[in-house]
């Protein structure tokens, strides 16, 4: 017995558009694909995807539209045109294109409004890092309208994060990420001076990090679940050491005479936290702090 052919669209032909579509081309399934620069869709249609020239056509396609476009205005604008449409009826649209927790209700609340359900999403990694077994993708929104469309995503990754059904979680934890990624990417390169200063090979510096990513990453784990308990006794690392060490960071930033404004930042945060008296409490105390900052 044969088994019918899956159909999905994909509406946004940026490079992760253009990924996934090819992910659930080699998978079998029926592709339409929408993009306003329809050259972009050249490629994949070339490879079986089925070119659709508007957005209604391309909703209309399938039961299940994954959106990845660059931002929610743009989803908005696309999406608008379908307003009085009742093509959306019925319609599951998985929404991965990054935005703010609040545009993902908003975007919940006019999907509901077209009797569509709505789920939001945030992809992890880059294109080229799709459908490995350690891809992280978070989820939020119905449990029950994820799970039956939860087989057909896991061809997108294997590590999907289901984060409940407040729609705005993928969002938020989505910034969240962001806010350590980028923390620590300024940390690296900041580090890549002290480096260069000492006339270090930054390669190897580099190399030396990724040996020491998996340890820091167990220990961050270890905070946040001192965050979460409330019980901030010391348990790994006092935060009395982290104020020392940020500290010898900025001195070896100004005799070195590099650039010194990520650790007088850093020192400034820990020099906060000691000053409200948890210099003898877990590093994770620091997130007292922050909670009292304006």
């Amino acid at each position: 017995m044969e088994t019918a052919t899956k159909h999905i669209s994909i509406i946004g032909l940026g490079p992760m558009g253009i990924k996934i579509a090819q992910l659930y081309l080699q998978k079998g399934f029926q592709v339409t694909v929408f993009n306003r620069t329809i050259a972009k869709a050249d490629q994949l249609v070339k490879e079986g995807a089925v070119l659709a020239r508007s957005i209604k056509e391309a909703i209309a396609a399938s039961p299940l539209s994954i959106v990845i476009v660059h931002d929610y205005a743009i989803a908005g604008e696309l999406f608008s045109s379908v307003e009085g449409d009742n093509v959306l009826s019925g319609k599951t649209i998985v929404q991965l294109t990054t935005g703010t927790s609040q545009e993902a209700r908003q975007s919940e609340l006019w999907f509901t409004s077209k009797n569509a359900n709505y789920l939001d999403g945030a992809i992890q990694v880059a294109p080229e890092q799709m459908s490995q077994p350690d891809t992280t993708i978070l989820f939020s929104g119905n449990k029950t309208k994820y799970s039956e469309v939860e087989d057909q995503l896991k061809i997108l990754g294997g590590n999907l994060k289901y984060l409940g059904a407040k729609i705005g979680a993928a969002a938020a934890l989505d910034t969240a990420t962001l806010s350590y990624i980028y923390g620590a990417a300024i940390g690296f390169f900041h580090g890549a001076l002290i480096a260069e200063s000492e006339n270090f090979d930054v390669r190897e510096y580099g190399n030396i990090i990724a040996e020491i990513a998996p340890g820091m990453g167990d220990f961050l784990k270890h905070e946040g679940e001192v965050i979460s308990s409330g019980d901030f006794k010391i348990s790994q690392s006092p935060l009395s050491i982290s104020v020392g060490a940020t500290e010898r960071i900025l001195a070896m930033a100004m005799l070195s005479g590099i650039n010194s404004e990520f650790p007088q930042f850093a020192v400034n945060w820990l020099q906060k936290a000691k000053a409200a008296g948890y210099e003898n409490e877990e590093f994770a105390a620091m997130i007292k702090m922050l909670r009292q900052s304006k």
